[in-house]
């Protein structure tokens, strides 16, 4: 994909804080636990939180290309920061779409300044992200809801300012139609939360949230009753794409640190690089990852000129979690290239475990604490006979 002069100037600009001011001190942070409040200013006065919402809502109307090129060049040196900016594109627009002009402007212009963080709360106990079969209870009472429930596995639960709660208001039977999304901050009463110990992207976090007869004002509702499914499911079809640009980053960020190794360790007299067993399998996940961009750029180049892009986007994300997708070999290869002794090689493959599953086979769980997501990429790695 050609970019634009305006394209690549925002993507340098992000990429260059990224590089510069993010990527350094990016796992003292992680140890940390928390997001740098300083930091999230510092990346909204750039313009780089939700740059694709229009100017009366904090953005600087860039489009949908340049939202995945921040949020790549944002998660190449810190794969949390990149959440946030991708949480500012998809909950920023969901909320300047559906909510009233005085909650919408006010909230959202706060969010791409970097002063507040959003989350999204539809994940349930027992029933996961089923948005269809949400069972936690939005009951109208005159002019509010009051809202009784629980949420778990809620990323930003207990740094963020305001979620985007789902709940049901109709019956169980209405299935899809009965869901209804909401506007909530989170100093009202009745808000409590916990915290996981979780094996990675601590600065984020993640917990349940419980909800004990939360009043809410009707004008906090995101939209009509009965529509909160529709508006989010539509959402996610565009954040899909810049996770998966968030998760080729990273796994670039690896290869990038490994071509520096190879050509840094010496063997026979020159550089490892220098062999083809080395470099060849190196070339190769560059393909994949150059593969795997254009894909994302292309689903947002759509989505940017309104034309469907739910195929781009199924497939961009089914990339990033597929048992047999080409991008989680390439951890486990990284890793034996570095020798599993780098510090670079731990930082990115740090809590590689293996599990027998068969007589001939093992199943490699990398749990990439860093850099990539939460949960453990599961691929087989068949042992030499």
């Amino acid at each position: 994909m050609i970019l634009t002069p305006k394209q690549e100037a925002i993507r340098d600009v992000a990429l260059r804080f990224s590089r510069e001011v993010l990527r350094p001190g990016y796992q003292a942070r992680e140890r940390e636990g928390v997001i740098d409040r300083k930091l999230l200013r510092q990346l909204g006065s750039l313009g780089l939180i939700g740059p694709d919402l229009p100017d009366r809502f904090g953005g600087i109307e860039a489009g949908s290309v340049v939202a995945g090129l921040v949020c790549e060049a944002i998660a190449y040196g810190d794969f949390n920061f990149g959440c946030v900016q991708m949480m500012g594109s998809l909950l920023g627009a969901l909320v300047a779409r559906h909510a009233i002009a005085e909650v919408g402007v006010a909230w959202t212009r706060r969010l791409a300044a970097g002063e507040v963080i959003f989350c999204i709360a539809m994940t349930k106990p027992k029933g996961g992200a089923d948005a269809a079969n949400i069972q936690m209870k939005a009951r109208r009472a005159g002019d509010a809801y009051i809202l009784s429930g629980e949420k778990t596995s809620i990323s930003f639960c207990d740094q963020c300012d305001a979620m985007i709660v789902l709940a049901r208001t109709g019956m169980p039977a209405e299935g899809a139609h009965g869901v209804t999304a909401f506007f909530v901050p989170t100093d009202l009463p009745g808000l409590s939360w916990t915290r996981y110990d979780d094996l990675g992207s601590k600065i984020v976090g993640r917990g349940s949230v419980f909800f004990d007869n939360v009043s809410m004002p009707v004008t906090r509702r995101l939209g009509g009753e009965g529509k909160g499914f529709t508006q989010v499911m539509q959402g996610f079809d565009y954040s899909r794409i810049l996770l998966s640009l968030m998760c080729i980053a990273a796994a670039q960020a690896s290869i990038d640190e490994t071509w520096a190794y190879t050509r840094d360790r010496q063997s026979m007299g020159v550089a490892i690089s220098q062999h083809q067993g080395v470099s060849f399998p190196l070339v190769e996940f560059e393909t994949m990852l150059a593969g795997l961009r254009q894909l994302g750029y292309y689903g947002l180049s759509l989505a940017e000129a309104g034309r469907p892009y739910r195929v781009e986007s199924v497939d961009g994300s089914e990339n990033r979690v597929r048992c047999d997708s080409p991008v989680h070999p390439d951890r486990w290869a990284l890793c034996r290239l570095h020798g599993s002794a780098t510090p670079a090689a731990l930082a990115r493959c740090d809590g590689i475990r293996v599990r027998r599953r068969s007589r001939a086979d093992h199943e490699i769980a990398c749990c990439t604490r860093t850099r990539g997501t939460r949960q453990p990429h599961f691929f087989t790695h068949q042992p030499r006979s």
